[in-house]
């Protein structure tokens, strides 16, 4: 008989044994079981027995949806080449998922009308953002898919007939519209909140100050490091964004959204701002001394992915051999890295403190850039390019809804015509 064993991963317990594929090979299979060790090794027994009998692995009869996701998280999303951005919000998405009642169901018992009714309720119910759906509509169906195969746990993917619907956006046409637009920062607007934040003395304000210059994304800018930085060319290259890993509680330094490397000019008043900030930076070193902190990397290899973990050590503190030194742009003044938690904590207490900023969000700087290059004559093409966006039409869609400004001053251009 077929050699079995079970290990634990996480909470759960996982049964697994040698199998023939097609070719005679033998090949390990592994099944998610229960939070029960001895319930767990019971299901391997029964499903080795009917192996040796019938040939046929045995279907995990109470497998749950919940259960499904948490097999697909496992062996199909970490092993998989999305970026970990990408990997973490899925993640996220399968633990709202398993919150819900939808979850609880037996795997078998599914269908397109339950989850219909499961993905109309997060839409109409709970008014998730289109963003949210789609992450909700490619968990499912990535995960439904991988269950009929290479799982074999369902014969039927219901997942192909449910459709991702959203609000429609009727109009009271007899009500007055008095929504702001409030995507992007007129120049009033963003000398104010740099006013604001140096008053403050507050660190965010360079990474605010990059963002308005170059487009860039809150895990972008506090992803770069100085050797990004070519002063002769004025240029950044954008090739790695920090961001926070929830299931491993911990800050990791990775690839940019879609993984793509790119190139972004930047002007004047940048360059001089970056080089009195490193000025700053050299100035904080001596300062502070053995008390200066400074910010390495671990590599970290789960499975057959890598992960760079950061961590941030002061000179009291013992360096690990396993830890390689990093030199971040936007520094606190201790020389720990700005991160993006921290900024964003400083966006969302902007919001309260600024009259006029009650929508601000750091993602409206990367707006605001987009704004000013298109509304000065900027090529569209070029701009995608320099803001990463995968298609231009990404591009031209955050410009249409921009700023209600530009749309006046173009009104205006008729009184030029007339007169």
């Amino acid at each position: 008989m077929a050699k079995g064993s079970v290990r634990k991963k996480g909470k759960k317990w996982y049964y697994r044994f040698y199998v023939e594929d097609e070719s005679g090979n033998l090949k390990q299979k592994e099944f998610v079981g229960t939070e029960s060790k001895s319930e767990t090794e019971a299901m391997l027994r029964k499903a080795m027995e009917e192996y040796e009998q019938n040939h046929v692995v045995a279907k995990p009869e109470n497998m749950t949806v919940g259960e499904l996701l948490d097999l697909w998280v496992e062996e199909e999303l970490k092993p998989g080449g999305l970026s970990n951005g990408t990997e973490m919000a899925y993640i996220a998405t399968v633990g709202r998922i398993k919150k819900d009642s939808i979850a609880e169901r037996k795997l078998k018992s599914v269908t397109s009308d339950h989850l219909q009714k499961y993905m109309d309720d997060l839409t109409f119910n709970r008014g998730y953002s289109k963003g949210y759906m789609r992450s909700f509509s490619a968990v499912l169906r990535s995960a439904f898919k991988f269950a009929v195969f290479p799982k074999r746990l369902i014969s039927y993917d219901p997942m192909p007939y449910v459709t991702v619907r959203y609000k429609n956006d009727n109009s009271n046409i007899f009500e007055a519209d008095n929504a702001e637009e409030g995507n992007v920062l007129s120049i009033e607007q963003y000398n104010q909140l740099l006013t604001y934040l140096k008053e403050k003395d507050n660190p965010a304000i360079l990474p605010i100050q990059i963002a308005f210059y170059t487009g860039l994304r809150i895990g972008e800018v506090c992803g770069l490091m100085w050797s990004d930085i070519d002063f002769k060319k004025q240029q950044i290259t954008v090739r790695r964004s920090v961001k926070y890993n929830y299931q491993r509680k911990c800050y990791e330094i990775g690839t940019t959204k879609r993984s793509k490397v790119r190139k972004v000019d930047f002007c004047n008043a940048l360059a001089d701002i970056l080089k009195a900030a490193r000025t700053e930076q050299q100035t904080n070193k001596l300062k502070y001394g053995v008390l200066y902190s400074h910010n390495y990397y671990i590599e970290v290899t789960d499975g057959k992915r890598n992960y760079y973990e950061l961590k941030t050590l002061n000179g009291e503190q013992t360096v690990p051999d396993n830890c390689n030194e990093i030199q971040f742009v936007c520094l606190r003044q201790d020389g720990c890295l700005e991160l993006p938690t921290t900024v964003s904590i400083v966006c969302r207490t902007i919001r309260k403190k600024l009259k006029g900023f009650e929508n601000f969000h750091f993602h409206m700087l990367r707006h605001t850039y987009t704004s000013n290059l298109l509304s000065n004559g900027a090529n569209p093409k070029e701009v995608q390019e320099l803001l990463g966006h995968s298609d231009v039409s990404t591009t031209m869609n955050i410009y249409a809804h921009s700023s209600q400004q530009a749309k006046h001053e173009s009104a205006m251009l008729l009184d030029k015509i007339v007169s």
